[in-house]
């Protein structure tokens, strides 16, 4: 079984985020939980779930930011037990998505909106516990919970066959990593026009994560991208670092400072940066209330 790498070491971004910031996309381990039996890989060490919050904790004071959205890792299957306990350690500056099955009960969601957990994650490019039809049927539901859907997703293949579902749908939509799109098809490829499409009306909120597994640093080939994202509506962006880099593949592990570079210089001014970094993420997961 091949393992994760560690992260680096945090290095100063050229500008660290504004106050009250929202770190929107992470991931957290601990050697105390079991892992699942289909993973793809190991996590970087042994290290426990205070070790794990230890290192994130000193990436964010380095980054600036302090408050987060831990990601419910697959490594650990569809047990959440883990992510729950990481927001319940990190407190009221976090929230965590996690991952229901086809099915789940209304105590189920409960549950999770209970214990700071927002949404529930679909993943449309691996498979998993959730499906689209699943989700599609629990969406009234997590409304009446006050929970929405986050889904991994490929633009450039997946658009067009779910966009009328997602018109469709009575709570927010997440899309993860820009819409992880094929960066070599352009801007104006049929799927991210399309994602653009439901952005401009408000029906998906986006976060600029993960550029590292679409192009190579400096991450310029991604920045025609993110910028049409940020015109298409800027107030349904979110931005994230995807800490601590797992499952890599063939993309290079990257710094959480040199994304968060990347996106300043796609930004086009102060207004845009607080509204992503700050005050879009701080609505969508209740930061604020």
């Amino acid at each position: 079984m091949p393992k994760a790498l560690m992260p680096p070491a945090p290095t100063p971004p050229a500008k660290r985020a504004p106050a009250g910031a929202v770190d929107s996309h992470l991931h957290l381990l601990g050697d105390e939980y079991p892992l699942w039996d289909g993973r793809v890989e190991d996590p970087a060490d042994e290290a426990s779930l205070d070790g794990w919050l230890d290192r994130y904790r000193a990436e964010m004071s380095n980054l600036g930011f302090s408050r987060c959205v831990i990601v419910h890792s697959i490594l650990y299957g569809a047990d959440n037990s883990m992510t729950l306990e990481a927001v319940r350690r990190m407190g009221p500056a976090s929230r965590g998505v996690g991952l229901l099955k086809d099915g789940a009960t209304d105590k189920e969601m409960e549950a999770f909106a209970t214990s700071q957990m927002v949404a529930v994650r679909l993943n449309y490019v691996h498979g998993g516990v959730l499906s689209w039809a699943g989700a599609k049927k629990m969406a009234p539901a997590l409304a009446h919970h006050g929970l929405h859907i986050q889904m991994l997703l490929h633009s450039h293949m997946h658009m067009a066959e779910i966009a009328d579902d997602i018109r469709a749908l009575p709570v927010p939509l997440v899309i993860d990593h820009l819409g992880w799109p094929d960066l070599s098809l352009g801007v104006d490829d049929p799927g991210f026009q399309t994602l653009l499409e439901l952005l401009s009306e408000g029906r998906v909120h986006l976060k600029l994560s993960a550029l590292y597994r679409l192009c190579h640093a400096p991450f310029e080939d991604a920045t025609p991208f993110v910028k049409a994202a940020m015109k298409a509506n800027p107030d349904a962006l979110l931005w994230g670092t995807d800490w601590p880099f797992l499952m890599l593949a063939d993309a290079a592990q990257p710094s959480a400072s040199t994304l968060l570079d990347a996106f300043d210089r796609a930004c086009p001014d102060e207004c845009t940066r607080e509204k992503v970094l700050v005050s879009n993420p701080a609505r969508l997961f209740g930061f604020d209330a």
